[in-house]
C-alpha cells in the first residue's frame, strides 16, 4: 500500500510553536506512525516541493493520499485538484484532515462550502458511534482528546455514508469528527482532530484511528483484524478487470 502524505509545511515554517509541537513538520509526525501498518509505503510531499509535491507519477502510484491544510489552500493549483478529483474517483482513497475540510479538493469531492463553527482553547472527548466499522476498530466506545481546536455545527457537508465518529468540547459544542463517504470507486474520510500546535497526532488512539483509516480506504489493502490478511485488489487490477 502506498501512502502519500501532503502538507501545506507553512506553519511550519512560520511559527516556532508549530515547529516544536513537530519538529519534522505535520508531515513528518504522520509518517512516523503510518509506517507501522505492515506492507506500506509512506512518502511525504509538501506544497513548495515542484508541481506542489504531486507530479504525475507521484499521484498515479498513490493508494491513499492524507491531505492536511489550513490558510494556504488557494496556492493549490486549480489542475491538480482535478487530477486528485479524478484519482479518487478511479479508486484512490483520501484521508482529509482538521482544517483541510476547507480545502479545494475536499470542496470539490463534496459539493459544498464544508463550512463549519470553530474556537481555540477547548477540552475534547470523542465517542465511537460506529464501533462496527473498520476505522472505529479497536477504538474504545470513548476517549478524552484533551486540548484540541474546537469545530462545530453546522458542518456544511453531505450527509455521510457512515459517521463514525463525533466530538463534545468543553464549550458545549458537538461535532460530526469522523465521518466517510465513497465517491465513484474512491473512498474518503474526514477526520476532525489535528490543530497544529496541539498534540492529537500523538495521542495513541487517534494513530490507530488513522492507520484503520488507511486500510480501509485503499484500494489495495491488507485488511487483518485478528486472522490473516485479505488481499483486496490493486488499482492496476481493478482497470485490468481482474477479480
Amino acid at each position: 500500500m502506498n501512502i502519500t502524505i501532503w502538507n501545506e509545511n507553512y506553519g511550519e515554517t512560520h511559527d516556532e510553536e508549530i515547529r516544536a509541537t513537530h519538529p519534522e513538520g505535520i508531515h513528518g509526525t504522520l509518517a512516523g506512525f503510518l509506517r507501522e501498518i505492515p506492507g506500506s509505503k509512506v512518502r511525504t510531499a509538501v506544497l513548495q516541493d515542484p508541481e506542489a509535491g504531486l507530479p504525475d507519477d507521484i499521484l498515479n502510484s498513490t493508494d491513499v493520499l492524507l491531505w492536511w491544510g489550513h490558510i494556504v489552500h488557494h496556492l493549490v493549483p486549480d489542475e491538480l485538484v482535478e487530477k486528485i478529483h479524478d484519482r479518487v474517483l478511479r479508486g484512490m482513497g483520501m484521508v482529509v484532515l482538521h482544517s483541510a475540510h476547507h480545502s479545494k479538493i475536499f470542496r470539490r469531492l463534496m459539493g459544498t462550502t464544508c463550512d463549519l463553527r470553530w474556537r481555540e482553547g477547548c477540552y475534547a472527548r470523542l465517542f465511537n458511534l460506529n464501533p462496527a466499522h473498520p476505522i472505529a476498530s479497536g477504538v474504545p466506545e470513548n476517549f478524552e482528546l484533551g486540548a484540541e481546536e474546537c469545530y462545530g455545527e453546522f458542518f456544511d457537508i453531505p450527509a455521510p455514508d457512515d459517521l463514525i465518529f463525533g466530538s463534545w468540547y468543553d464549550s458545549g459544542e458537538i461535532f460530526r469528527s469522523g465521518c466517510a463517504w465513497r465517491r465513484g470507486y474512491g473512498k474518503i474520510f474526514y477526520f476532525q482532530p489535528g490543530h497544529e500546535t496541539n498534540r492529537a497526532y500523538y495521542h495513541p488512539v487517534v494513530r490507530r484511528i488513522l492507520q484503520n483509516a488507511c486500510l480501509w480506504a485503499a484500494p489495495q489493502v491488507f485488511r487483518s483484524v485478528e486472522g490473516s490478511p485479505q488481499l483486496i485488489p490493486t488499482l492496476e487490477e481493478i482497470r485490468a478487470g481482474k477479480e
